[in-house]
């Protein structure tokens, strides 16, 4: 029960955050859309709602599109880096700083759509109820966590 729960609640981040993500990757990219539309059953969004939410993504299309052919370009730069079983700190140190700034900006443009989507698209009632699921979200990690933290405790694999 507490693992659809999770899953819920997570499909609630997936429509406001990812949704500009997975348009940028195309069909079947990152968070695909199978999830988009489970959360706008979740939270009973209207045909022009969920265009709404289509025209803000192809909006920020633009984008994120950059960032993720630059991870691309860093991901090709780490395997040629560690080809053979090569092992270079201050390489792969680089190549990694320059993959968490990109992903600090995509970050930043998924917080920028949820953000759009919440204030511009939703309704009060909508607004609400995803609230609610970011909450439920909250109380889930803080939950996990804390089961991490006490020795002896392991974490159940899902």
């Amino acid at each position: 029960m507490k693992t659809k729960f999770c899953g819920v609640a997570l499909l609630a981040l997936m429509l406001c955050g990812t949704g500009a993500l997975s348009y940028a990757q195309g069909p079947g990219g990152f968070g695909g859309h199978g999830g988009d539309e489970h959360m706008a059953a979740l939270l009973n969004l209207t045909s022009a709602q969920k265009q709404q939410i289509k025209t803000l993504r192809q909006a920020q299309r633009a984008t994120v599109k950059p960032l993720f052919q630059q991870l691309e370009q860093l991901h090709v730069q780490m395997l040629n880096a560690t080809a053979n079983g090569a092992f270079n700190q201050t390489t792969i140190q680089s190549i990694a700083t320059q993959e968490a700034q990109i992903m600090a900006q995509l970050a930043v443009q998924r917080e920028s759509l949820k953000a759009q989507i919440y204030d511009q698209v939703l309704t009060s009632q909508q607004k609400a109820t995803a609230e609610t699921l970011r909450q439920n979200e909250i109380t889930q990690i803080n939950e996990r966590l804390q089961n991490q933290s006490q020795p002896g405790t392991e974490t159940p694999a899902e």
